[in-house]
């Protein structure tokens, strides 16, 4: 198309995704992609405190978890949930029909874990599930007990509940997740929902709505669940970079895809894959919730945890979602997202296994315009310049990333995005500051 035709297109573009984002869930909260520590994928369902204290679902292991975040730096980079998963209630709920923790794992009651958690700087957050019974085979949250279980959430100061889809069916669904967003919000606390609809109807249109969902949840679970695998970490980025077109619209502040944990630091990932998971989620602007043991964590895992450019790059306010934008023949992808003050991030991965590769493209050739750039390696620290044309070599390890924070140039107007697998563009405007057409 010529320029002008396809600037008018971008600016249509923009005012339509601009309309869509002011009917996103009205609970104000996670504006940016939420932070934290989650149970599941670490210590699933160990109910065994008798012979694994240390490590089964009890308040002991939340407040382990809640002081490490607390005194080891990491409250202060965003990661504040502490968030329960399945198996933490007792199998029968009270005789007024609320749920109610295990009185021997959890004996101080979840109120006054929220507490603990609060006079830290830390927020709690607990899972239900919508069916039956939950996951694990807990009292689960029926149609009838929605509007009880979230009066019971926000009288504990619950500050964020996921809610999950198992022994439940697809009319049951259509009609609970919604039906829990407006009782959450009708406590008057605010708590941050995360759905797993998605999940349970396949991740995609027409069964998944995406513009229903950012109206009724601040984050949903697309895809199946995470284990400490890197064929695990591989299949989630497969599956959501090859339907990208479809999720990165439906994302944005308050409203997140969610491929579910960070493994990092667990048993599965070596530490070029702990880098490649980080650098990938933040692209994708994923909700960061570590499932670890802070209180072992290496210091390796830690550091790539703690990555502030990273962080800072996932954190980002504008909240795109970022974008594969190459697949070459050799096995070296390239991801592209953009970021405020005319800046950008950029992943180079490996799906090599046998050495790194030297890998040589220039600025130009990313659909870059022409001008200098500074760019940072967000793993290394070094900084250099660029011009768009200057060819350039990254060396990027067996399944591991090389990932860089560019700078842009005062005036910047044009960005790759993708239709039918090809670079095209424009796709930002600086002046109008649009960048959300870059998804279409």
């Amino acid at each position: 198309l010529p320029l002008h035709y396809r600037m008018h297109f971008a600016v249509l573009v923009f005012a339509s995704v601009a309309t869509m984002t002011t009917f996103g869930l009205d609970n104000g909260l996670m504006r940016t992609p939420p932070m934290g520590w989650l149970a599941w994928e670490r210590y699933r369902c160990d109910i065994d405190c008798k012979n694994d204290p240390k490590n089964c679902i009890s308040e002991n292991l939340f407040i382990d978890m809640a002081d490490r975040l607390f005194e080891d730096g990491w409250k202060e980079l965003g990661y504040v949930y502490v968030n329960i998963d399945d198996c933490w209630s007792s199998m029968e709920r009270d005789k007024d029909g609320r749920l109610q923790p295990d009185p021997n794992r959890f004996p101080g009651g979840i109120q006054r874990l929220a507490r603990y958690m609060h006079d830290r700087g830390l927020k709690l957050g607990i899972y239900g599930d919508m069916g039956t019974h939950t996951c694990g085979g807990y009292p689960g949250t029926t149609l009838d007990k929605i509007e009880i279980d979230a009066q019971t959430f926000a009288d504990w100061e619950v500050d964020m509940f996921k809610f999950d889809g198992c022994y439940s069916n697809a009319v049951e669904q259509e009609l609970g997740y919604p039906l829990m967003s407006k009782a959450l919000n009708a406590t008057g606390r605010p708590i941050g929902y995360s759905c797993s609809w998605p999940a349970y109807q396949g991740g995609l249109p027409p069964k998944v709505n995406y513009t229903q969902l950012g109206q009724i949840c601040n984050l949903w679970r697309n895809y199946g669940d995470i284990q400490d695998s890197w064929n695990s970490v591989l299949s989630i980025v497969d599956w959501f970079f090859e339907n990208q077109d479809v999720l990165a619209t439906a994302a944005g502040p308050g409203r997140w895809n969610d491929p579910d944990m960070l493994v990092i630091g667990d048993f599965g990932l070596s530490m070029e894959q702990s880098r490649s998971q980080m650098a990938l989620w933040a692209i994708m602007a994923a909700p960061l919730f570590m499932s670890n043991d802070l209180r072992t964590i290496s210091s390796g895992a830690q550091s790539i945890l703690q990555n502030k450019m990273i962080i800072s790059i996932n954190q980002d306010p504008l909240g795109i979602q970022g974008r594969r934008i190459l697949k070459e023949k050799v096995g070296i992808e390239v991801f592209w997202r953009p970021l405020s003050n005319n800046a950008s991030a950029l992943v180079f991965f490996s799906r090599r296994t046998d050495m790194p590769y030297r890998y040589k493209t220039s600025l130009s050739k990313l659909n870059y315009t022409t001008g200098s750039y500074k760019f940072t390696d967000v793993y290394t620290g070094k900084t250099d310049v660029l011009k768009d044309s200057t060819e350039f070599v990254v060396s990027v390890n067996p399944t591991g990333v090389v990932m860089w924070y560019v700078s842009a140039p005062g005036k910047l107007k044009y960005h790759p995005f993708i239709r039918g697998g090809k670079l095209h563009g424009p796709a930002y405007d600086a002046e109008e500051n649009t960048f959300p057409q870059v998804f279409l």
